[in-house]
């Protein structure tokens, strides 16, 4: 054997040997292979079955929650019927006796609107009136003041035996009666009120009786009595709660008296207190007074021409709590009282026709007064544009009036209104303040957006340019322009204002009959605010047009009755479509008649010629049903 032959045999048999195992190996490949692949099918189709399932059973359970939701907002439903059905009858039963209460509450609340004499009018009537006569509310309060000349005292006496245990408020005002039958007030024991003012029977023993039995008066009215220091003594010893207490105009009691009021308990919770017309009260009164009486808030001292400086300095000493001081009729106040005053929480002040007051005390104002709302300062020949100056800070002033004080002009407005003051100003009265122009009112529409309530009376610096600025005062509801030189054209011009429901143009000679015409702008006006207009006539309003009566149908929808004789301006197919709206309505168009005073354009008549009526003129009266006597009265 040769070495080639060597080579190629053991190639053949590495061959064969190769051959034989890659079979082998490919056959075992293949077989893996397919197995693998079976596998895989299978778990293809477990997958596919799978997500078919589960795709099933989405829809399935969507389906099944749907039907649930349906089921549950069924039966929601019908618990809501049920209920609904519940609720309906109660509410059925429920209304039927409140219909029943409310109508017998209504025919009770009458009596309320009634006096005492007709009252008992009333209860005579029949037994029903009788007995709703005999309400205990309808006995609270008892106002004999207004009987005091027809019902004797012994209809008191028995009025007062049976309701004693009802009665809070009693009201003798100007009674003049026995002392036996104030006597009987002191039955009332859970009285509250008590007003004895301008009876002059009306004594000390009474007040006696009174302050034994009635311990619980928290109000009580002695103004213009006859009561002496022996009142005065009674008062801290039985009203410990007495918080209202009016002493004007009794001028039976002293200094002393005013002593009194520290003794026992006290009247230290008094909290308003009226000592006008009190001339015999002095300085140590007045300091007796601040030593009883601290927490008082409100203080009334009118028509005092003996208070001085120094009365006020020894009361606010220990009363610091004072927010409301009155004082008109005090001419001997001047600017020491201001600062003693400085104290006190001021938040309303009132003077009138004080010469001693002058621009320093509203230097005191601005720098110890900053809640100040309410300032009455009127017919104070002493205030000047400096005053206002002063006021401008205020942030809280609500009420200014200024009335009188002629020595205020354009420059001291324009320095209040440039301050926050003017942003929530309500009512400013500027009477007789007659330095002022236009330019003050050009400054009140920029500066003044709350502004409700302005009297310029008497300003007769005012013109028409003035009135034009009044225009942009939206706010404004009511306005006073009397004595002004307002004429025609400035009442055109307000007429454009849409809130204004008061004016007032007494003693302004400029206004004629043509300046009150009545035109569709105030009927627009009227039917957006009378909603519950019933009755309108508007005869011989010849500057009215069809607009009116389209106003009228969106206003005023509850209207009854309109009448629209000689009314130029509406055309007959207005009018006829008006009266399917109404239930009765009388239509022309005819001129007015002569006596009018003025042709169917509203100008005057210049001569008393018969006017020619207009051609086309037509009449038109549609009337639906008839009306009771008492609605024809309406």
């Amino acid at each position: 054997m040769t070495p080639e032959l060597m080579i190629k045999a053991c190639s053949f048999y590495t061959g064969h040997l190769v051959k034989t195992h890659f079979c082998t190996w490919r056959d075992i490949a293949r077989t893996n292979e397919n197995v693998a692949l079976a596998e895989k099918m299978n778990r293809a189709v477990t997958c596919y079955n799978f997500r078919l399932q589960k795709s099933v059973f989405h829809h399935w359970h969507s389906y099944m929650e749907d039907q649930k939701e349906k089921l549950k907002n069924t039966l929601l439903r019908i618990q809501q019927i049920i209920y609904c059905h519940k609720l309906s009858i109660i509410l059925t039963k429920w209304r039927n006796r409140a219909r029943l209460k409310s109508k017998k509450k209504e025919d009770e609340l009458i009596f309320f609107y009634l006096s005492l004499k007709d009252v008992i009018i009333c209860g005579q009537v029949n037994h029903a009136w009788m007995l709703m006569t005999q309400l205990n509310s309808l006995w609270n309060a008892i106002d004999f003041s207004t009987v005091k000349n027809v019902i004797p005292d012994k209809y008191i006496l028995s009025t007062l035996q049976r309701w004693r245990l009802n009665v809070l408020r009693l009201n003798f005002h100007g009674c003049l009666l026995r002392p036996k039958t104030f006597r009987s007030v002191s039955h009332c024991r859970n009285l509250q009120e008590l007003n004895v003012s301008d009876c002059p029977t009306f004594t000390d023993e009474s007040m006696r009786h009174i302050s034994e039995g009635c311990p619980g008066v928290l109000y009580l009215n002695l103004s213009n009595t006859t009561i002496t220091n022996r009142t005065m003594r009674l008062l801290p010893r039985h009203f410990h709660n007495l918080q209202n207490l009016s002493l004007a105009y009794c001028r039976g009691f002293t200094d002393k008296g005013l002593q009194y009021l520290n003794l026992g308990n006290g009247c230290h919770k008094l909290i308003y207190l009226d000592l006008s017309g009190c001339t015999q009260i002095s300085v140590q009164g007045f300091r007796y007074i601040a030593n009883s009486c601290t927490g008082i808030t409100h203080l009334t001292i009118n028509d005092m021409p003996t208070l001085t400086d120094n009365c006020v300095k020894a009361l606010v000493e220990k009363c610091s709590r004072i927010t409301s001081l009155v004082f008109t009729g005090a001419p001997h106040i001047s600017d020491r009282t201001f600062k003693a005053l400085s104290t006190c929480k001021l938040r309303k002040i009132r003077f009138e026709g004080n010469k001693r007051v002058t621009d320093a005390s509203f230097k005191y104002i601005d720098k110890n007064y900053p809640n100040l709302s309410h300032i009455y300062m009127a017919d104070c020949k002493g205030i000047t544009d400096s005053s206002l100056r002063s006021l401008s800070p205020l942030r809280q002033l609500t009420v200014l009036n200024l009335a009188n004080c002629v020595r205020i002009g354009d420059m001291g407005l324009r320095q209040f209104l440039d301050g926050p003051a003017s942003i929530r100003i309500r009512e400013l009265n500027l009477s007789n303040c007659v330095r002022l122009s236009d330019v003050s009112v050009m400054k009140l529409s920029e500066r003044c957006p709350n502004l409700n309530y302005l009297s310029l009376r008497n300003c007769d610096h005012l013109t028409a340019q003035g009135i034009g600025y009044i225009v942009n005062i939206f706010s404004l509801v009511s306005i006073d322009l009397s004595g002004t030189d307002i004429s025609n054209e400035g009442l055109n011009v307000l007429s454009k204002h849409k809130k204004l429901k008061e004016l007032s143009v007494s003693e302004c000679y400029g206004i004629t009959d043509v300046g009150i015409q009545i035109t569709d702008s105030a009927m627009e006006m009227l039917s957006a605010k009378c909603h519950y207009l019933h009755i309108l006539d508007i005869s011989g309003c010849v500057l009215l047009t069809d607009q009116i009566l389209e106003d009228l149908q969106i206003g005023c929808k509850q209207l009854r009755i309109l009448k629209m004789q000689y009314c130029t301006n509406i055309s007959k197919k207005a009018a006829q479509r008006m009266s399917s709206k109404v239930q009765q309505q009388e239509y022309n168009s005819n001129d007015p008649p002569r006596w009018f005073g003025y042709d169917r354009e509203g100008d005057p008549l210049t001569e008393l010629d018969n006017v020619t009526p207009s051609k086309g003129a037509s009449e038109l009266t549609v009337e639906k049903s008839t009306y009771s006597s008492e609605e024809q009265a309406a």
